[in-house]
């Protein structure tokens, strides 16, 4: 099952300053596979969060995974700033949302690569050297060797695709998804992954339930 993963600095800090923290981060995902393997299918990391779409092969290797890529982040982000035992780095443990793998998955890996669109930190993502896109386009073969293959085949042109907008409900879906923590799919798979993960709360609409109002009969 392939899950779009995040984690945000704790008060929407910036986690990332410069080109060394973000090549931090990257050496510590590349150490990170050589002891808890994963597939990395994509990823984005920006100023103050970042994004990847994993499709870990056993239960656990996510968890894992994540645990050990955070904690050597955070120890060594905190040593680097000079700021060890002065608090938190991220907001929480990280969130991660299984995704349908059809079209929802070209769906979140779109999303997840236009970030530094959407946050005009570019005006072409060939530009943006820290995510996925750019490091299977312009990166060296031992740098694509940090991304898996997909569980669906690369579409042709993938560039456009990517840097031509999401419709409104495309991006209202995965956006979705993140606030509620609810599966990224169509609802029957929806349903059934919720309720194999204990996710099913996430589906429910939100709000308080609408109070009964009894017919004028009901009140004769």
């Amino acid at each position: 099952m392939v899950f779009h993963v995040l984690n945000r600095g704790v008060g929407r800090m910036r986690i990332f300053d410069g080109d060394g923290d973000y090549l931090a981060f990257e050496r510590i995902v590349e150490e990170t596979l050589q002891i808890r393997p994963m597939r990395i299918c994509a990823y984005c990391l920006m100023p103050n969060h970042w994004h990847m779409v994993l499709w870990p092969e056993h239960d656990g290797d996510l968890a894992a995974f994540m645990q050990r890529l955070t904690v050597t982040h955070v120890a060594r982000w905190q040593r680097n700033k000079h700021r060890v035992g002065e608090g938190h780095v991220y907001q929480g443990r990280f969130k991660s949302f299984p995704v349908e793998t059809d079209d929802y998955f070209y769906q979140v890996v779109r999303y997840v690569e236009r970030n530094p669109l959407r946050a005009n930190l570019v005006d072409d993502l060939d530009r943006w050297r820290w995510s996925s896109f750019w490091r299977y386009r312009r990166g060296t073969a031992s740098q694509k060797r940090l991304l898996s293959s997909w569980p669906l085949a690369r579409p042709e042109k993938w560039k456009s695709h990517v840097e031509d907008p999401q419709t409104e409900s495309e991006q209202a879906a995965v956006r979705r998804s993140i606030n509620r923590g609810s599966p990224l799919g169509g609802k029957p798979w929806a349903r059934q992954v919720a309720e194999q993960l204990n996710l099913t709360s996430t589906l429910a609409p939100r709000g308080r339930p609408r109070k009964f109002q009894p017919s004028n009969k009901a009140r004769q």
